[in-house]
């Protein structure tokens, strides 16, 4: 990077930081800072829940892939997570605002302690706190490999650097900061882009045919749906996790529902986002599928996108790929840190501290604030550690996906009343047969990739589902209430 690329880097740090401010003036209360007031048009709902939904990582370790392997990653990734966006968008999305509607939630895990009751509640709350601290780092880590390979900074430098404007912005201005913040960075990530886009298909020689003649030029393997271990076995369990993750399992995509003013309006949200996975992509991906024609043999291909745009790229556009790659992270982080904060204020601490309950809506505000601090610094931590996790794309997929859908499961089917009948028992058991799936798949020496992450998905769901289908239990009035309170109106 030269001068000019770091003052665009800067101006865009100032910017962000600058929205956070702005944001400030406009909370309030709680209610402010975890789901705007409830005010979130389709559109910044949708363009936040597509944006907040990937990371720096996608351009280390998912370019990593694409660089090895091809197209097996839009395949496993992008389609998979449009498809399971649409079908969340029919049958969970608008029950997220009909739910903050008729109760009032401000975090994901509210509604569970009147779904099933405080126990399960806690276990579900503490497990996605956890897991998601794991989550995070591997973002951190992430662009600190960006940092490095377009600036020369120290691993720790590049999480200390990304992390301390996430603190700033998420602790400042709460869920408003992050969705206009993720609709800015959605503005420069495509000009970003189409900039790359169209530079390395100009330097491929073959015209607007490159896209399809490059293939020619790749190994056989590249241009195939499916490449071990990225097997269809592994769709569809990617599939089923992203319908979990992307429907509201993964807490702050939930917010993006809970915050829109009605069940229409987050429908809307979640099939706009849908459709941008499904196009998005391929531009995204095109330079990564590419470089292996630019920079064969590289020993390290989490490095490719960031190599590839520095050969490139001109000043100062490196400096506007960089922001992207940043911003990317940063809209994903501080989301996080914003929901995290919801269940840790809203969920956890009035069970440990008495009168909580009591406390003024600015004292209330102050915690949340300290909470989003709070977890943020617990994630850059583990981002220092990531090494230990097995990198990058160890965290997210061998860890995070695979511990995901236990933890989710009895969220979003409980929100459905085909399974009203599942009680806390149901939901706990699920919860723990599905973690004890992981710990198996982990001791076991050379279990594949996909049964990493589906058994304790699977165990999980089937135990959950064949529970709701068979029980004969009496429904609770109050969550035939909570359920019916959840219909189309």
């Amino acid at each position: 990077m030269q001068f000019i690329d770091w003052v665009v880097l800067t101006f865009y740090f100032l910017f962000l930081i600058s929205i956070g401010f702005w944001a400030y003036r406009r909370v309030k209360n709680s209610a402010d800072f975890f789901t705007a007031g409830g005010r979130l048009p389709w559109w910044l709902s949708g363009v936040s829940h597509h944006v907040s939904g990937y990371s720096g990582a996608v351009f280390v370790a998912y370019a990593g892939i694409a660089y090895t392997h091809g197209l097996t990653i839009y395949v496993w990734w992008a389609c998979a997570v449009a498809a399971a966006t649409f079908l969340g968008a029919h049958l969970v999305a608008p029950r997220w605002a009909r739910l903050r509607i008729a109760t009032g939630i401000q975090s994901p895990t509210e509604y569970l302690l009147t779904r099933y009751n405080l126990n399960t509640q806690q276990l579900i709350a503490w497990s996605g706190v956890i897991i998601k601290i794991f989550d995070v780092g591997a973002k951190w880590a992430a662009i600190a490999i960006l940092l490095n390979i377009f600036a020369g900074t120290s691993f720790l430098t590049g999480i200390l650097l990304a992390g301390s404007v996430s603190l700033i912005y998420s602790t400042l201005g709460g869920l408003w900061a992050d969705v206009v913040n993720d609709f800015a960075q959605f503005l420069v990530q495509l000009v970003a882009g189409i900039t790359m886009f169209v530079i390395v298909l100009v330097n491929l020689g073959d015209g607007a045919a490159g896209f399809l003649t490059m293939w020619q030029r790749l190994p056989d393997t590249h241009a195939a749906a499916f490449s071990d271990p990225y097997t269809w076995q592994f769709l569809i369990a990617m599939v089923i996790i992203d319908f979990f993750s992307y429907s509201g399992g993964t807490w702050h995509l939930a917010t993006r529902f809970i915050a829109s003013s009605s069940g229409s309006v987050a429908r809307k949200a979640a099939t706009l986002s849908s459709i941008l996975y499904l196009l998005w992509p391929i531009v995204l991906f095109f330079p990564m599928f590419a470089a292996p024609l630019f920079l064969p043999g590289l020993e390290d291909p989490t490095r490719s996108y960031g190599l590839l745009a520095i050969k490139f790229l001109p000043a100062g556009l490196v400096g506007l790929v960089m922001a992207s790659l940043f911003t990317n992270t940063l809209s994903m982080t501080s989301s996080d840190a914003n929901t995290i904060s919801a269940v840790i204020t809203r969920d956890i601490l009035p069970r440990f501290i008495k009168g909580f309950s009591g406390y003024s809506k600015k004292r209330v505000l102050l915690y949340a604030r300290i909470s989003t601090f709070s977890f943020t610094v617990l994630t850059i931590i583990i981002a220092v550690n990531a090494k230990s996790f097995g990198g990058v794309f160890g965290l997210i997929v061998s860890w995070f996906a695979a511990l995901l859908g236990p933890i989710a499961i009895p969220m979003i089917l409980g929100l459905l009343p085909a399974f009203r009948r599942c009680d806390s028992k149901v939901a706990v058991v699920s919860i723990v047969a599905g973690i004890a799936g992981f710990i198996i798949v982990k001791i076991i020496p050379g279990a594949s990739l996909a049964l990493e992450v589906g058994v304790p998905l699977f165990t999980s769901l089937l135990l959950y589902i064949a529970a709701g289908l068979l029980s004969r239990r009496q429904v609770p009035e109050r969550v035939n209430t909570l359920l019916n309170s959840l219909k189309s109106k």
